[in-house]
């Protein structure tokens, strides 16, 4: 019988089994293997049909939602015209995370985006607790999202036809005389079916969406242009530089989503040439779009007029013009841009689960692989299935704001496993390179880490209570069912 000398581990788990669970529980998955492994799980691969513009345009899709449409009316009366600014000032925060992504995703080309990042880098259960985060993210995230498609579509027929849904059906039990909201399952199940479809078909009719959004927020910018009045930014930062960097923080949950073609790393043509340059792309597209909303709005409307209002660009059009007709154009816009969040969320939540189940940290049902469309068929029904409940039946209420915690540790893990990625395996191939290294990815934990300290207690209690059931998951079922675990114990002699 071999000695146990022979085999350290089994050794150090004799002599000190807290020792041996924390080297357990901090396994990392070699990158070799994480990238072998990709496009494959159970019943057949992925298919690689997403061109870069595709992969762009997931991003943009995932990122230019109703932040644009509601978020100048909460960071107006925080810094004055000025806002301009504190988009700029939010892009930068975001861009250091997006170099990190970017480097990463052209580094491991894999679906599981931050979690697979995780994996390669920080070991077992930070990958789970990253991933599991993302689930709380994700389904909360798209099925608020999905609420608010029907409160738009609803303003939309208000303002075009004079006909609105009934309250009993576009509102969750016991909300304004709710029973269920059958626009948001709506919108859920009809990104199902193009999700179901195919990667390049959900991809092709995102990209047409993101096209009329863009299309529809330039519109905007067209007409409150032609009454831009320049004394409405004077004084320019009326509350001083604090009150730029609160709107700034503010802000800053509008940039989330540019990560979104990093879920796609197995169904891309070219992955390590297209995933940099697409996260890069879609935050430039995503803060010019931004700036420009924002610079015309404050130049159309003193930005006290701005303050609080959902509809506040609706605002900013009937003030230019005098006339109604461009805010249902507008309302319009508003209605594609949700939908197309739904769709590449939707997408992302499957991708990162796929991963997940592949890893054997989940079933394996969300690994398989429809042979005839080369999707995770069962997963994204599993996953379209439970988002659909929560949005046309549960209240979400501020549950939704405690998702953009997770969002951020998400990001703060990038921005370590870039650090350590460049220290443990400085020969692996990068086609891209986060500059200014190390002290951008730094930066980027920072930024997080300052955002996180500033979300209020709620959230934080949310996010705990999550990681702690999160792990409860993991000791119960991924501990020991992970296919790193299942290789180390083939390996054990008996």
């Amino acid at each position: 019988m071999p000695s146990d000398t022979a085999h350290p581990d089994r050794s150090r788990q004799k002599g000190d089994p807290v020792r041996s669970i924390w080297r357990r529980i901090f396994r990392t998955k070699p990158v070799g293997e994480i990238i072998a492994e990709g496009g494959h799980g159970e019943g057949g691969e992925l298919k690689r049909s997403m061109s870069l513009t595709q992969l762009t345009m997931f991003s943009v899709g995932a990122t230019l939602g109703t932040g644009i449409f509601v978020i100048l009316g909460e960071a107006a009366p925080l810094a004055g015209p000025a806002v301009v600014v504190s988009f700029l000032l939010a892009a930068v925060t975001a861009l250091f995370s997006a170099l990190s992504y970017a480097e990463l995703a052209g580094t491991i080309p894999v679906s599981g985006s931050s979690y697979s990042y995780a994996y390669a880098t920080l070991g077992e259960v930070v990958a789970w607790v990253c991933g599991w985060c993302l689930l709380l993210e994700y389904a909360v995230s798209v099925s608020a999202v999905a609420v608010g498609w029907g409160q738009y579509l609803n303003e939309f027929f208000g303002q075009s036809t004079g006909w609105r849904i009934p309250a009993a059906l576009s509102g969750p039990p016991g909300i304004d005389g709710g029973v269920v909201n059958l626009p948001a399952i709506a919108v859920v199940l009809l990104a199902t079916v193009l999700l179901l479809r195919g990667a390049s078909e959900s991809a092709t009719a995102n990209a047409v969406m993101v096209v009329v959004k863009i299309g529809v927020l330039l519109f905007f910018c067209v007409i409150a242009f032609t009454a831009f009045d320049s004394d409405n930014l004077t004084p320019f930062a009326p509350l001083g530089m604090a009150g730029l960097s609160a709107a700034g923080a503010k802000v800053f949950f509008s940039y989330i989503g540019f990560d979104a073609a990093s879920t796609a790393g197995e169904e891309a043509k070219n992955p390590r040439r297209d995933l940099p340059l697409a996260i890069l792309l879609s935050l430039g597209i995503v803060t010019l779009v931004y700036v420009l909303v924002a610079l015309a709005s404050v130049g159309v409307l003193p930005w006290q007029r701005l303050s609080g209002s959902e509809a506040s660009l609706a605002k900013v059009l009937e003030d230019a013009t005098g006339s109604a007709w461009p805010s249902v154009v507008l309302s319009l816009g508003a209605v594609v841009a949700i939908a197309s969040v739904v769709l590449t969320v939707l997408y992302g939540q499957t991708r990162i689960l796929f991963a997940m189940s592949r890893d054997g940290l989940i079933p394996k049902v969300f690994q398989r692989v429809s042979p005839r469309r080369r999707v995770p068929a069962a997963n994204t029904i599993i996953v379209s299935a439970f988002v659909a409940i929560l949005a046309g039946l549960v209240p979400l209420g501020r549950l939704a704001d405690a998702t953009s915690i997770g969002t951020l540790f998400a990001f703060a893990v990038v921005n370590v496993g870039v650090i350590v990625l460049r220290s443990t395996r400085p020969d692996l191939p990068r086609n891209f390179r986060t500059p200014l290294f190390p002290l951008t990815p730094i930066l980027g934990v920072l930024f997080c880490l300052y955002l996180m300290v500033n979300l209020d207690r709620q959230t934080w209690a949310v996010f705990a209570v999550w990681t702690l059931v999160g792990l409860a998951a993991y000791f119960a079922y991924g501990f020991r069912r992970s296919r790193l675990a299942q290789a180390a114990g083939a390996c054990r002699p008996h």
